[in-house]
């Protein structure tokens, strides 16, 4: 089978003699350990993981497709290794790399190589991590049953006087409880108004008043991979504005999932949800792109949005997250996250999606 390594300087140009990745989540794909720090230098015939004394038991238990060399001098090692290999030219992480690391990466070693400094590297890394295989999905299911079971906790929490910052609390702690290494991002718990506002900071100060929403988007993270989701949710009754809006941002997802399917581009799949809520009068009062990407990050490519090029493909894992927001009164977001499919799509969210009153 062909490590990622290998998948990796396939998707290089062959002028390319060598690769140098030291980002946290890249390093981690293609090793498949998670640290803080280290180097991977990659060539067409090896590949190497350079780290220090702290990881080094670690990465020689648990790394496969590298050679485990512990560092000492970095450049020095880099320079020889890069000497070994016969190798002239070496491609950074453009899209990654801080203007101050390339320049102390130019100063160490450009009288040695060529440093190419092109997005060829970070974009051929973003396709090889699009296309996700089954035991990342294996992964990505297991992220998702972890926050589905905070979601069926939570239900039975939520209720007036609880702070949006109690259900925040309450939806991390149920996770980590069971198995979760993490949030995928800081969880967004809000009510009343202020669901109005898409990626608003919970406060210990607003309570859950009834006849509110209240809007949960959260994740957890399973052997590094994210889960993402978005429930909207009614204490007490709605008004008929509210279930009307709901109603409408529920008919847009709906339609984006029976569209998505590899081929389809972002731009196309955005717009399949966003018509209907244009249609319904709140064009304007959707403001965010449909989705992203999700994997060993939360936002990953490919995205669905209005000036999105990309071309879904089998294996992508992309959300889908319709939203309409109403100032100063209130906001509904309902997001599941799928698999494209060669004729349709996988949908990884089974937590219920009709307008729940509690």
């Amino acid at each position: 089978m062909e490590s990622r390594i290998e998948k990796l300087m396939a998707r290089l140009t062959p002028e390319t003699d060598a690769a140098l990745i030291g980002s946290d989540v890249n390093r981690r794909y293609l090793t498949g350990m998670l640290s803080s720090a280290g180097t991977v230098l990659c060539f067409r015939n090896a590949a190497y993981l350079i780290i220090d004394f702290r990881y080094i038991e670690k990465a020689r238990q648990c790394v496969k497709h590298c050679t485990v060399i512990e560092q000492k001098n970095l450049t020095h090692q880099i320079q020889e290794l890069m000497k070994k290999h016969g190798a002239k030219t070496l491609a950074v992480e453009a899209m990654e790399m801080t203007l101050n690391e390339f320049a102390q990466w130019k100063e160490r070693l450009g009288g040695y190589v060529e440093l190419d400094y092109s997005n060829m590297l970070s974009r051929a890394l973003y396709d090889c991590r699009k296309e996700k295989t089954a035991a990342e999905l294996q992964k990505i299911r297991a992220a998702q049953k972890i926050a589905e079971i905070a979601f069926a906790d939570i239900l039975q929490v939520i209720r007036p006087g609880i702070s949006e910052r109690e259900i925040m609390l309450r939806l991390n702690q149920t996770m980590m409880e069971n198995g979760s290494e993490c949030e995928s991002f800081p969880t967004i718990a809000l009510t009343g108004t202020a669901t109005s506002m898409p990626h608003g900071v919970p406060s210990a100060n607003r309570l859950v008043q009834k006849g509110d929403f209240v809007l949960m988007d959260y994740g957890a993270v399973a052997e590094g991979y994210h889960s993402d989701m978005t429930r909207t949710v009614c204490v007490g009754q709605p008004s008929e504005q509210m279930r009307q809006v709901y109603e409408t941002v529920l008919q847009a997802q709906t339609a984006a999932l029976s569209v998505a399917k590899a081929g389809i581009s972002g731009k196309e799949l955005d717009k399949t949800a966003r018509r209907i809520i244009e249609e319904a009068g709140y064009g304007d009062q959707f403001g965010h792109s449909l989705g992203h990407g999700v994997g060993l990050e939360i936002h990953e490519y490919p995205n669905a949005a209005p000036s999105s090029e990309a071309v879904l493909e089998e294996g992508n894992v992309v959300t889908v997250e319709p939203g309409i927001y109403l100032p100063g009164s209130f906001g509904v977001r309902i997001e599941d996250f799928v698999v494209i499919r060669k004729d349709g799509c996988e949908n990884l969210t089974s937590a219920p999606k009709e307008l729940i009153c509690l």
